[in-house]
């Protein structure tokens, strides 16, 4: 390789002595070639290697790696080979002994040259939406749970809430809950092709929405964006908060007891990211959210009604089926068609606009949700079924309740004590169960257990009364003295008879 100062030589003799390129090769024993290429580029020189560079170890298994590459083009291009999975199957599948770093190069070679990337600038108003994935310890077992993200162009100010499943209503609840946190809805969203919101991809930049998902747009007045099939980098701010995420709020796992508890820790490590100085801009998030809240659309008057509806009948058993999951409803609508309502967190079931019943939502298959008190009336009628029902063996009876049906059974070993146990039960529709415990609580300090008594508690605790003072809670140095009357006085009245 000719050196730098040589080139310095060459050029000066050419441009300011006026030699000739013949004479400037002969004279420094350089080929015309060279001469001409140092006249033309002034520059440090640069090593071009003219041949590839040999591969000694590497070189008989090419073949193999080009075969590999090349079927991974067929193949999903999240589970195609990285250049450390060829080196790891070459080296335990075919007693590969060189380096990875050989490997790398190669594969790197191999590929194409990613596609450039253009940098963008967003104006207020706009937000970018996404799912991602994370795991976390739900109740003391490790759970996955699936991410909505949402995030601002302008300001990148960050929403992350978490749900159990990917469904349209957990999509349509991120959006609300997002829109709730920042006070607005942006005037633009850009997501892409999921399949909560488009139900088929036309040509172009043309889609078939889903139904829901239009209502749902209409509803808050936003204008939807859709990427390209395949590039979602299109989306690349919401794309790069997904792995921000689980990276930085979520490493390590969070034990939390509850979705509730890990949304509320996601919303306060996303706030606590609004100081974060922005790199295309002097300003901080928080300064630039300050300027974008005022491009927001505003809230309407209601928010949407984030549930799937569903028709349904319910069975003989008192059960309505939904996702896989049967829901009980109370023993007056067996046999009758009613609407299921299932939110992300709850299931409704409604009978002539009313609703009837309302159950955590299950998100396990298979499952039997029961409520006991929906059983009653058909107990009251049927009470040897009592120890034997479902609804009543699985339910987490609070301790008064279980101590006054032992109470009742021990007073009437003859059956009777359990229909009037469920007499008490019946009670729950109109008061609720607290305050039925806290009665039943005064039922058996009192020894007066039963259906009747119940119910004139539940009358006192309603108005001013306030229960008697046991005796043997009275302090006996409060020494109480009452007064003697003169009973004499009465003989006046019989004197004046």
């Amino acid at each position: 390789m000719i050196q730098v100062e040589e080139k310095e030589t060459i050029r000066r003799l050419y441009f300011i002595e006026g030699w000739s390129m013949r004479r400037i090769a002969r004279e420094r024993r350089h080929s015309r070639h060279t001469v001409r290429r140092v006249l033309e580029d002034p520059g440090p020189p640069v090593y071009r290697r003219q041949s590839p560079r040999p591969r000694p170890v590497l070189g008989r298994f090419l073949g193999i790696i080009d075969r590999w590459l090349e079927e991974d083009r067929q193949r999903p291009p999240k589970q195609r080979h990285t250049a450390r999975r060829i080196h790891a199957r070459l080296t335990s599948e075919f007693g590969f002994q060189g380096g990875e770093s050989s490997v790398r190069q190669y594969v790197r070679e191999q590929r194409p040259r990613p596609e450039v990337m253009i940098p963008l600038e967003h104006d207020p108003g706009e937000a970018q939406a996404d799912w991602g994935e994370a795991h976390v310890y739900l109740d003391g077992r490790q759970t996955r749970v699936q991410l909505f993200c949402f995030r601002l162009c302008y300001s990148q100010r960050p929403f992350v809430m978490a749900f159990l499943r990917q469904s349209q209503e957990a999509f349509f609840g991120g959006h609300v809950a997002a829109f709730e946190d920042l006070g607005g809805v942006p005037r633009r969203i850009t997501y892409d092709n999921l399949t909560l919101a488009v139900k088929r991809v036309l040509t172009g930049s043309r889609r078939e929405e889903q139904r829901g998902f239009v209502a749902f747009r209409s509803h808050y007045l936003f204008e939807s964006n859709f990427c390209r099939p395949r590039e979602a980098h299109e989306k690349g701010l919401v794309e790069n908060l997904v792995g921000y995420v689980r990276r930085n709020y979520l490493v390590p796992l969070p034990r939390v007891a509850s979705l509730e508890e890990l949304n509320a820790l996601l919303r306060e490590r996303c706030r606590g990211g609004l100081g974060r100085r922005l790199q295309s801009r002097n300003q901080t998030v928080a300064e630039a959210w300050e300027e974008e809240r005022r491009h927001l659309l505003p809230l309407p008057a209601w928010p949407w009604p984030c549930c799937v509806t569903r028709p349904a009948k319910v069975t003989l058993s008192c059960l309505v089926s939904f996702d896989s999951n049967r829901y009980s409803v109370p023993a007056a609508y067996a046999g009758r068609n009613v609407m299921v309502h299932a939110y992300v967190d709850r299931v409704e079931i409604a009978a002539v606009e009313r609703v009837v019943a309302s159950h955590h939502r299950c998100y396990e298959r298979g499952q039997d949700v029961l409520d006991p008190y929906h059983y009653v009336p058909a107990l009251l009628r049927k009470p040897r079924a009592f120890h034997q029902a479902r609804a009543v063996r699985r339910y987490p009876w609070p301790r008064s309740f279980r101590e006054a049906l032992a109470f009742l059974e021990e007073r009437h070993p003859d059956g009777r004590g359990v229909k009037e146990f469920l007499r008490i039960l019946a009670l729950k529709e109109q008061v609720g169960e607290r305050r039925l415990s806290e009665a039943l609580e005064l039922a058996l300090r009192y020894r007066c257990v039963g259906a009747d008594a119940v119910r004139h508690l539940l009358h006192q605790m309603e108005t001013t009364w306030q229960p008697p003072l046991p005796l043997d809670a009275v302090p006996q140095e409060l020494n109480l003295k009452v007064p003697v009357r003169d009973l004499s006085q009465y003989n006046l009245l019989l004197s004046t008879t």
